[in-house]
């Protein structure tokens, strides 16, 4: 893949601890450490994207079903109820 030269600044602590990643041997360079945080912050964004979609897709069916406030015993308690009253159970 092509690289494009960028010039960063970063504060004293972001870079003491990138020297720290290094001279750890967790990282042969300071670019390449720059890289994977862009990665790992791109993957963050795009899970954060699929979990709000999801949560969008969520709200759109509540609003289009509406909120059960019964629990599910409930319910079927009810469910029975009317069969009874209807002479079907």
């Amino acid at each position: 893949m092509p690289m494009v030269k960028k010039s960063i600044t970063v504060t004293d602590q972001q870079e003491s601890w990138i020297q720290a990643q290094m001279a750890k041997g967790h990282y042969a360079t300071d670019s390449e450490l720059i890289r994977e945080a862009l990665r790992e912050k791109e993957m963050r964004t795009i899970e954060i994207e699929q979990i709000r979609a999801k949560l969008i897709a969520s709200e759109k069916s509540v609003e289009e079903h509406g909120w059960v406030e019964e629990t599910p015993q409930e319910m079927l308690d009810g469910f029975k109820e009317e069969a009874r009253r209807d002479g079907k159970l």
